[in-house]
């Protein structure tokens, strides 16, 4: 069998954690990594990676079966994603919940009207997450849903502590209230507050002689980011920074309290969790599975734009039907 050839459009942390995932799969290949740098500066970890300009990838469409795009949510994939779809089968790792609708609206038309399949909005939540959620409301239809973030690194939220006056370096970590999951699993179906739910936990490195009251300050009540949550600003040293504040640490729980039987008063509960040292290897490597579906379903013919619910499970797998329902079922 023929394996399947993946570009990589940006390489930031998540395209090198793409290159590092196709490694780990026989059946895939990387056929070349798109930037918007200069690609002479731009050193993959594979021997003999091409790396090419990202404006130039549309010559490529004869080498490439699945693009990975590799971009931030924000306002790299709004844009990336169908303009991309016009040229190859796509998958990509939106995540900005509330523009989901949207931005499947715009890959979807970009696809079908030149023939092609889209994967959008991958990784674990959305992605991963999304399907526990669904399984579990189809299964315990009087309950209640909830989901935990932490304890890892925010990117959005470290960003804008690095913004405030006076703060060299910063890094914030969500982490998940104990006492609320604890309420979760008693059964009791509690109705959380944001600052119920989830505390933030700030390391900040601050310019010399820097105002660290005023910093604090404006980290707690920064509004959209900090003012509606628990949080601690700690100070430390830049070495204590470096050594242990350098990787990207992240998971969560999904989690749901649901009732059944005569008279709905038994107690069921489900619930899913993720522990990862490196969020952006393991998005990566969620992509490159997926991408092994989207190569399968494009093959019986699918187009346009889809998410995680219209894959089939078996898809994901490089093992048969057959080695399947032997070996994991």
């Amino acid at each position: 069998m023929s394996k399947v050839r993946i570009g990589i459009a940006g390489y930031g942390n998540l395209g090198r954690g793409v290159e590092l995932a196709i490694r780990q799969n026989d059946d895939m290949e990387l056929a070349g990594i798109f930037t918007r740098r200069d690609p002479s500066t731009v050193k993959p970890l594979t021997a003999g990676a091409k790396v090419y300009k990202l404006d130039d990838a549309k010559n490529m469409q004869d080498k490439i079966d699945v693009m990975i795009i590799c971009g931030g949510s924000a306002t790299d994939l709004p844009k990336q994603t169908p303009e991309l779809a016009q040229y190859f089968n796509v998958i990509d790792s939106f995540d900005t919940h509330a523009r989901i609708p949207e931005h499947f609206a715009n890959v979807d038309k970009a696809a079908k009207d030149n023939g092609h399949l889209a994967f959008i909005s991958l990784g674990w939540d959305p992605g991963l997450f999304s399907l526990n959620r669904l399984y579990a409301e189809s299964i315990l239809p009087n309950g209640k849903s909830y989901t935990f973030w932490g304890k890892g690194v925010s990117q959005g939220h470290s960003d804008a502590i690095r913004r405030v006056e006076g703060v060299k370096r910063g890094i914030q970590y969500t982490v998940p209230v104990e006492e609320a999951m604890d309420a979760v699993r008693s059964g009791s179906q509690p109705e959380l507050t944001t600052r119920q739910k989830h505390k933030r936990e700030c390391y900040v490195v601050a310019e010399p002689g820097a105002d660290l009251a005023k910093i604090e300050e404006s980290i707690k009540t920064m509004k959209n980011y900090f003012d509606e949550y628990d949080t601690t600003v700690n100070f430390i040293s830049e070495e204590e920074f470096d050594a242990v504040h350098n990787k990207m640490p992240h998971g969560g729980f999904v989690m749901r309290s649901g009732l059944t039987g005569d008279g709905e008063k038994t107690h069921q509960m489900i619930e899913y969790s993720l522990k990862l040292e490196s969020n952006p290897e393991f998005t990566a490597s969620v992509l490159i599975c997926f991408a092994r579906a989207l190569n399968r379903m494009k093959n019986e013919g699918a187009t346009g734009c889809k998410t995680a619910f219209d894959v089939p499970p078996a898809y994901l797998s490089k093992l048969t039907a057959e080695e399947l329902r032997a070996k994991m079922l």
